[in-house]
């Protein structure tokens, strides 16, 4: 049985929680997990999922990494913003908040975010939160611009008539209902390689319909129009990219698009047989990306904060 959920069908129990305040006041839910003054890495999740999405990850990572994951604006334990709360803007406010809310001063974390999750990180590449605290950054399964014109959720050709078509199922305000067979199967082909083990696919069926409706609804409307083209190019911190060849909601046409525009770009990884929602379908495969960027980029620098933060200690004393 896969990792996810054979002995681990409980959600992590986070070290702690708390509220981040974002720059319009929403509330940002987010759990740390792992020990306080381990290497950091925060985790950006994606369009109608939440924290537990990542729960492959932080069960692996928190052994030795202080992770911090949170739910988006409307998602999960997160509430719904007031009337103009959906847009990249928001977005970027939120992450600076909660990287402002669990970072100190300087100390610097490896951020990985998954489709909206990515896109967030892009819409905040040029804010002083983010250049202050990321060490590198890993883009899951996202894209930048022209996402309704290129996904391929619908068996139809490409142009004007698949746009259209597609924006207005982005956008759809009908209830997803509860999880059955027939759900689960019309997930699993919109977002799921063909050969994702079940348990898997019923995992991501309970956390998308999960998903309040007006948060996807209006989050549905952002994707539609979205244009993070500017946002890749000014991701200055070296950035990898990883992508599932069978993904249909951003196929790789994207992750190659934003792996050749990167300043500092470290190169993108294509999974075989993947789709869009590699953290739970390879989250052998993520896991192991975010630790490789942790140790070449953010391990050396915290042990260099730790000793200047003794050194400090014993220069007041």
């Amino acid at each position: 049985m896969s990792r996810l959920l054979h002995r681990d069908t409980v959600p992590p129990v986070p070290a702690a929680e708390l509220t981040a305040r974002s720059a319009d006041g929403s509330r940002i839910h987010v759990e740390l997990h792992g020990p306080e003054d381990a290497p950091a890495v925060v985790l950006a999740h994606g369009w109608t999922c939440n924290t537990r999405f990542w729960d492959a990850q932080i069960r692996d990572l928190a052994a030795d990494h202080r992770v911090i994951a949170y739910d988006q604006r409307g998602h999960g334990l997160t509430p719904e913003p007031g009337p103009g709360g959906y847009s990249t803007n928001a977005l970027a406010d939120d992450l600076e908040a909660v990287l402002a809310a669990t970072l100190v001063p300087g100390r610097r974390a490896v951020l990985a975010g998954h489709s909206m999750g990515g896109m967030t990180v892009m819409a905040a590449a040029a804010r002083p939160g983010l250049r202050e605290h990321a060490a590198a950054v890993l883009l899951c399964s996202t894209g930048s611009t022209r996402l309704a014109a290129e996904a391929r959720v619908l068996p139809l050709r490409a142009g004007a008539l698949r746009t259209r078509i597609t924006t207005a199922v982005l956008g759809a305000k009908a209830p997803l209902g509860p999880v059955n067979p027939v759900s689960r199967k019309i997930l699993k082909y919109a977002t799921m390689g063909a050969g994702s083990a079940p348990e898997r696919v019923d995992a991501c069926a309970r956390i998308v319909h999960a998903c309040p409706r007006r948060a996807r609804v209006e989050w549905g409307h952002v994707l539609a129009e979205l244009d993070l083209a500017a946002g890749v190019r000014e991701l200055r911190v070296p950035t990898a990219v990883i992508a599932g060849t069978d993904d249909r909601l951003t196929p790789p046409v994207h992750a190659r698009a934003i792996a050749a525009a990167l300043p500092v770009g470290l190169g993108l990884t294509e999974l075989a047989g993947m789709g869009h929602m590699t953290p739970v379908e390879a989250p052998e495969a993520v896991t192991a990306k975010i630790r490789e960027l942790v140790t070449r980029y953010v391990a050396t620098g915290t042990a260099a904060e730790r000793k200047a933060a003794s050194a400090e200690k014993e220069d007041v004393a």
